[in-house]
This record gives C-alpha cells, structure tokens and sequence, in this order.
C-alpha cells in the first residue's frame, strides 16, 4: 500500500482527496499543523506528496525544495495558480507534475498512478513486492521504505526476494542456500549468514529495523 501526504490547507479539497484516494486503497495522511510540515513528512514517510502552491507561512514551493533537500519522494502540484510561470516553477523546483484545481478526482488518480509508477516501476506495470511497509523494485534490486531506497546486492536481492514472496511463512535456510546457488560463487551456510546480516544492515539504515526474524535452527521470516 503507498502512502500518500497531502498538504493543503483547504481542509474540505484535503478531506475529499483522501478520502477518494482511500478507495483506491492508498493510505493517506493530511498535514494540519503548517509550523510541522517537515515533521510530519518525516514522520509519515510517504511514497508521493501532493502539495498546494498557497499555503500558510510558507508557499508549496518552499516545502518543495526542503522536502528535495532530503527525498527523490514524487511530488504531485495540486493549485489554482495556473499561469505559465507558476507550472514552470513548480517543476523546476522538483516537482513531478501538476494538476490545475478545480480538478477531477479521475483525473488526479490518474496522475498519481502514473507517477508512482514512474518512480518506483519500469515498462508499465507495477514490478514491485511490498510488505509491512517495504518494498522490492525486481527491476533494479532496489528496496524502498518510506521516502528511502538504498540498492542490493545480487545476492541480498535474492534473499529478500524469497523472504518478500513467501511473507508470514518460515523460509528455511536450505531454501535460501538453493536460492543462492543461482550465483557463480560458493554458497555454504556461513556465506548466508554473512549475506543476511549485511542485508539486515541496509534495511536498518532505510528504517526497516528488526524486519527479518531469525527463527533458530529453521531460518528466516518477514512477518
């Protein structure tokens, strides 16, 4: 499930969007307090933020650069200030697209399929294993937690993988050895292990902390 932030201080245009986004089954989030936008972008960690022009104490475009500062998350700009000038800063100051307001909710919808898409698939179709808040790009071995990505090696790629299409179930070691014999190199149970903790250790540094359970003598679950 991706998670959206919304920050738009027309409380009835923010509470209709999410709603509406809701039956798409995306979870969203609505920025309330204005002082705490990067807060709450830390905070929440979404995959997409769609983001209004004027807001209270500082402009979308400000928000725009301090979230850039820190995240490649897409960012969708939702406003009424249509001029030329307007569309040409919003993208130059790291947005992904612009939606003019009054708007279609279809049409919205359209352009947050097709950006997440963009952003986290390649050749059209949504290419990816999620779980429990993280997700695998199988195009490119990347992993994705939040606003954060980091890149696998082959091997953990393989790992995660197997743990990813099997979740809620015990993958036994053996199974994971077989997985890696994939790979020119020798695999034997301490290359594995040392696989698996570096593995660990990358999620760990996008937030996913804990996320692999070691069940002893048996082998490895994402629950």
């Amino acid at each position: 499930m991706y998670k959206i932030l919304i920050i738009e201080d027309d409380r009835t245009i923010a509470n209709v969007l999410a709603e509406h986004l809701r039956t798409w089954d995306y979870e969203v989030y609505c920025v309330t307090n204005f002082k705490n936008v990067m807060e709450d972008f830390r905070e929440y960690e979404p995959q997409l933020v769609l983001l209004d022009i004027v807001l209270p104490l500082f402009n979308g475009f400000h928000w725009c650069q301090e979230i850039r500062k820190i995240s490649k998350v897409p960012i969708i700009f939702l406003s009424s200030a249509n001029d030329n000038m307007n569309i040409v800063m919003a993208m130059n100051m790291g947005g992904d697209e612009f939606v003019e307001k009054p708007f279609d909710l279809s049409v919205v919808t359209a352009k947050v399929q097709a950006v997440l898409r963009r952003a986290y698939a390649f050749r059209g179709t949504m290419d990816v294993l999620e779980h429990a808040g993280v997700m695998l790009n199988v195009n490119d071995a990347t992993v994705i937690c939040g606003s954060q990505s980091v890149e696998l090696t082959k091997n953990e790629f393989r790992i995660l993988k197997l743990l990813m299409e099997n979740s809620g179930r015990i993958v036994s070691r053996e199974n994971l050895i077989t997985r890696l014999w994939e790979s020119d190199e020798f695999i034997d149970d301490n290359t594995l292990t040392v696989n698996v903790a570096r593995l660990r250790k990358k999620l760990e540094e996008i937030g996913a902390e804990n996320w692999i359970q070691t069940k002893k003598g048996i082998g490895y679950i994402v629950e």
